[in-house]
């Protein structure tokens, strides 16, 4: 079976899947990247790896490499569609082949009424010409079977998927998170507003107000970085609040596996949110907010980390407080989150599942193969 992969850049949240895929399926898996990396992702510590890889098909290099796309296509057997036109997969889905989307969720915006009205159009203009084709989601949201579903209709044609970063593995999770460092905080971001930087600043004011020595330590640039940093210097928290810039993606798991606490504040503007994958697969004790993408399919409250709804920085804060008042209910969130992800959220359980998936959607119109966990129907 040829399962073509057509999106616009590879990084490095889905190499680990590919590279899974290629192992199993050799030159019968493809990878075709539309676009370059944009700058702004390099400035930020991605590594352009378009080029590293054989199985990945440059199509915005020339003509010839568009010519050799198109070919690929035409001669899949499965088709998955990331960020993509429709020009590209409009024959395959002609010719009856299976076009499956991966996505984030649709409506990110706050559902006013003029965002509905956005979000109905948006709905029949994008979604409705797909509804009774051979097509179906990987969802890589928890909510994006709700959006799918509020306007246009794909009933029993969503499955759960999601981000798969690179799987670290430990001889022991137990000696990894005994050496964390104590009463350490951990945050790691851009410095934008729906990604509310502010929260764990504001968290650490109250935490120093109460008396509590601890550790925040925040990775990441942005627009808001010089009203963050006058807000560490307006609470007098220079002494517990660190702001480190912008590190690579080993730098940043570093960081994770020395803390024992890993705030992820985003609100539901955040489509997945890998951060977390590599968060918990580094034994950190999370709190979250549950309107990110992930957080449904990742987290259990109160069993492998501590889930907030919404922004209110009291709620947040007592979270927060409990970790660090219980630093042995802390270690265990961080080892049930680290199994959570190597057990049943890892790139080759989701890669050897998605061969199943493809097989069954190609034969039969469905997959009924999972509970839960990737490839599952939702």
């Amino acid at each position: 079976m040829k399962i073509i992969h057509l999106s616009n850049y590879m990084n490095h949240h889905q190499l680990p899947i590919a590279q899974n895929l290629y192992n199993s399926l050799g030159e019968d898996y493809k990878y075709i990247a539309l676009d370059a990396v944009p700058e702004r992702r390099v400035q930020l510590g991605y590594e352009d790896i378009n080029d590293k890889f054989s199985f990945i098909v440059r199509a915005y290099d020339s003509k010839e490499r568009i010519t050799l796309a198109k070919e690929l296509i035409a001669d899949s057997g499965v088709l998955f569609v990331g960020h993509s036109e429709e020009k590209y997969f409009k024959n395959a889905l002609k010719k009856g082949k299976p076009v499956i989307k991966i996505s984030e969720r649709f409506f990110k915006e706050n559902p006013t009424f003029i965002n509905r009205v956005r979000q109905f159009i948006r709905a029949k203009r994008r979604l409705a010409k797909f509804q009774n084709k051979n097509f179906y989601f990987l969802c890589a949201s928890a909510y994006t079977d709700e959006d799918v579903n509020k306007y246009t209709n794909f009933k029993g044609k969503t499955y759960r998927w999601g981000y798969f970063t690179e799987l670290k593995t430990y001889d022991s999770i137990e000696n990894l998170i005994s050496k964390k460092e104590e009463n350490s905080i951990l945050w790691v971001g851009r410095f934008i507003d729906w990604k509310h930087p502010e929260t764990p600043i504001l968290v650490a004011k109250k935490l120093k107000e109460n008396g509590y020595n601890f550790k925040l330590n925040m990775i990441g640039t942005g627009d808001m970085e010089e009203n963050l940093k006058k807000l560490i210097l307006d609470n007098g928290l220079e002494d517990c609040v660190d702001i480190l810039g912008s590190k690579t993606p080993k730098e940043v798991r570093e960081y994770m596996e020395k803390s024992k606490i890993y705030m992820f504040t985003s609100d539901q503007q955040e489509g997945w949110g890998a951060v977390l994958n590599e968060s918990m697969n580094s034994g950190c004790a999370v709190v979250t907010n549950s309107q990110i993408g992930s957080v449904p399919f990742l987290m259990r409250d109160n069993e492998n980390g501590l889930v907030y709804n919404g922004n209110d920085i009291e709620e947040i804060y007592k979270r927060v407080k409990y970790l660090l008042d219980n630093p042995k209910t802390a270690e265990e969130f961080g080892k049930n989150a680290y199994y959570t992800i190597k057990d049943e959220w890892s790139p080759e359980i989701a890669a050897n599942r998605l061969l199943e998936f493809c097989k069954e959607i190609k034969d039969k119109g469905e997959c009924s193969l999972f509970e839960s966990g990737p490839c599952s129907r939702i």
